[in-house]
């Protein structure tokens, strides 16, 4: 998690910001955030932690510059305290893997600390309810780092397994068909019942929350968007009334085992 440091007093924090506002931070991304002289980050992820860049440098970027972002936050971190933010967990879909990389790449030897974060999928989940208390698999559909091919092939095998599959990056103006293409792969091994949650913009201004079957999701997928995460329940998740309110479940076995 943290190298062994070096003389200078400076250091690395790559921290994930969860869904981004204060209240989703972990003690950790808080106390890291406050220590940073310098915050660098996406404008997206930046725009969602205001209070957290009061008094501090701030360097921003847009998208596809992370590589730029990682070298710029390495070489800061040789005599400053730096942060490098990244929405959700930084070890998924996040910065964490570029940083490093370019650490070891360029032999550094900084101080560096990875600050886990709530996941995009964990967030979604709490809001649909339970629908991955157990086994589960994260699929990113978009194809600008790995080739759909491989997605596809991964799609296919995920979906055999009969576990729940959480769908990132599940659909955008330059990829409108990913989602569909995911959702026909999944109709091969699941049935056309197979409950559906569609979580948008998780604990976030315009935060929804839809549930679908996976036929009508297929049908019809155009309340997705790349905000969204969608959830394809597996063999037992089911749609339950909980106190008037419907949840997505996914048991974990306690049943087979205990008496309630």
């Amino acid at each position: 998690m943290q190298s062994s440091g070096s003389d200078n007093k400076g250091k690395l924090f790559i921290v994930g910001t969860g869904p981004g506002k204060n209240t989703q931070l972990t003690g950790r991304a808080i106390e890291a955030i406050r220590e940073s002289d310098i915050i660098i980050g996406n404008d997206f992820y930046l725009d969602h932690i205001p209070e957290c860049l009061e008094g501090k440098e701030v360097i921003r970027s847009s998208m596809s510059k992370e590589v730029d972002r990682a070298k710029r936050c390495v070489e800061l971190a040789e005599t400053r305290k730096v942060c490098m933010v990244s929405g959700g967990d930084p070890g998924i879909y996040g910065m964490a893997s570029i940083v490093l990389k370019v650490i070891a790449h360029e032999d550094s030897c900084i101080d560096y600390e990875v600050v886990p974060g709530v996941t995009a999928a964990t967030a979604a989940a709490s809001l649909a309810g339970s629908p991955l208390s157990g086994d589960y698999v994260t699929i990113s559909l978009s194809d600008l780092l790995t080739p759909l091919e491989i997605i596809e092939k991964r799609l296919d095998l995920a979906f055999q397994m009969g576990i729940p599959v959480a769908l990132y990056n599940p659909k955008s103006r330059g990829r409108p068909a990913n989602l569909s293409l995911a959702l026909s792969i999944a109709l091969k091994y699941k049935t056309e019942n197979t409950p559906v949650a569609v979580v948008k913009n998780a604990y976030r201004e315009n935060e929804n929350k839809r549930f679908f079957t996976l036929k009508s999701l297929f049908d019809d997928d155009s309340f997705v968007d790349m905000s969204s995460i969608v959830i394809i329940g597996g063999e037992e998740t089911r749609i339950q009334d909980v106190c008037g309110k419907e949840i997505m479940i996914t048991p974990r076995g306690y049943d087979r085992k205990y008496v309630y």
